[in-house]
């Protein structure tokens, strides 16, 4: 017997519910990236290695998926083949890669296109992306993603609208108990007694990474291992035990830090963002917290960076950010500095199932079933259905004459809001039988009465 089909661990198939809940998010997030003045842009699925290579980090760069090269691609590799590094092996047969966020693919675009653009250049993008990671629940190898970026500007202002704008998106879709992390790259190379922007400070901020996975035993044994000196340890190990508010946290590193060159640097940064955020009506009242162990492992931040988690959810992060400065740097082009935000639409999706969000939500497309059940009245029942599409109404006629209790089935399990009957007996007195599938209210009207009930303008009526 032959087995069915089976999806790609880590991939999913969407059913009609769920694309109408996740466009309902899209249809959300797009609508407030517009408001804020961002342009859309497409980039393909598939990206040259030598664009992805070398921006995310060694741990990044391993879950990147791989495309073979086309044709005989083992033909000038014969000698190699027998190499036990896969790595070799990898840049040997594969040239191409699948595009493992939508940051790097924006500069290498602005990267090609930088003469013709305007700066600021503020874009959104939706579009899947692709991770070989171990799927788990919250994490998934393809995923969309809903970024936000403003290229071209130093100004903080930019991070505190990048912050606003988060607030603006979870509290729109009434997402409970959310909270939006802030840290500040220079802290942690503060904390880490490390330059800002060296190999050292994003080895520091790939360990300190994994605080929620591992704990923090481990992370200090990590870092031991590379060479940091227990007064970093502690003071990370002091810093992750604090209790107190974001005003209270903020006199601590000042204590801790602030009498270095980075950590001072860092932290006036930040108060400034924060101040520029609560003028655009960001207030801290727990919406967010400063968080000086966020560090988020891709290696590109370099500045203010953000994360957004719920509370009692084991999804994880529902989204995160940051400033950027030097990416344009690694495609030989200076000045493609930015702040932005990227969300992962599946992960809200789950958290918003968990908070019973959708309720609301329009889950059908089909407004109006006309019942099949007389050869006599197809014809006229074809003219009923053209009228009303022209009217823009989502309109479906039953494919086949059935009895009237089967077509009110399917009317009920497609969550469709209306049927309309026409028989003999209507045609006869020139009437439609209108149903409200909801309340189970039916009643005859006329053509006038039909439109006004149906919410369109009169038109001349079908031929009955």
């Amino acid at each position: 017997m032959t087995p069915l089909p089976s999806l790609v661990k880590g991939m999913r198939d969407y059913s009609a519910l769920q694309v109408y809940r996740r466009n309902y998010i899209l249809s959300t997030v797009k609508s407030i990236y517009a408001r804020y003045g961002f342009e859309p842009l497409e980039t393909p699925a598939l990206e040259n290695r030598s664009t992805l290579i070398g921006k995310y980090g060694e741990e990044g760069e391993q879950l990147i998926f791989s495309i073979l090269k086309s044709g005989n691609f083992l033909e000038q590799v014969t000698s190699e083949i027998g190499s036990t590094d896969h790595k070799k092996v990898k840049l040997l047969i594969s040239d191409k890669g699948l595009r493992y966020d939508l940051t790097v693919p924006l500069i290498r675009h602005i990267a090609a296109n930088k003469n013709q653009m305007l700066f600021p250049f503020k874009r959104h993008q939706t579009q899947p992306v692709w991770r070989a990671d171990r799927p788990q629940r919250g994490r998934y190898r393809e995923f969309l993603q809903c970024d936000a970026d403003i290229i071209g500007n130093t100004s903080l202002l930019c991070e505190a609208e990048i912050l606003k704008l988060v607030y603006d998106v979870f509290s729109t879709l009434q997402i409970r108990d959310f909270c939006i992390k802030i840290n500040h790259r220079g802290i942690l190379a503060a904390i880490a007694n490390v330059l800002q922007q060296s190999e050292k400070e994003k080895v520091f901020c790939t360990i300190v990474d994994k605080l929620e996975k591992i704990g923090f035993e481990k992370v200090a044994l990590m870092l031991q291992r590379e060479n940091f000196s227990t007064e970093t340890i502690q003071n990370l190990k002091s810093l992750i035990g604090f209790k107190g508010n974001n005003i209270q946290l903020m006199e601590q590193l000042e204590q801790t830090i602030g009498h270095t060159e980075t950590g001072s640097m860092a932290l006036v940064e930040l108060n400034q963002i924060l101040a520029y955020a609560h003028c655009l009506g960001l207030l801290s009242d727990g919406v967010y917290c400063i968080d000086p162990t966020l560090a988020r492992g891709l290696a590109y931040y370099t500045g203010l960076v953000i994360e957004t988690t719920v509370e009692g959810t084991q999804v994880g992060s529902l989204g995160g950010g940051g400033r950027y400065d030097n990416l344009g740097d690694l495609f030989g082009v200076t000045g493609l500095f930015g702040v932005g935000c990227s969300f992962g639409i599946d992960r809200i999706y789950d958290v918003m199932e968990e908070q019973h969000l959708f309720d609301s939500v329009i889950d059908y497309t089909t407004e109006i079933l006309l019942v099949n059940i007389s050869k006599k009245t197809e014809n006229q029942l074809l003219n009923l259905l053209g009228t009303l599409r022209s009217q823009g109404l989502s309109v479906e006629m039953y494919p086949e004459q059935a009895k009237i209790k089967r077509q009110l089935s399917y009317a009920d399990k497609k969550k469709i809001p209306f049927v309309i009957i026409l028989g003999e007996d209507e045609l006869a007195t020139q009437g439609y039988r209108l149903k409200n599938m909801k309340t189970g209210v039916e009643g005859m009207y006329n053509w006038p009465e039909l439109c006004l009930a149906l919410g369109v303008k009169e038109i001349l009526p079908p031929r009955l």
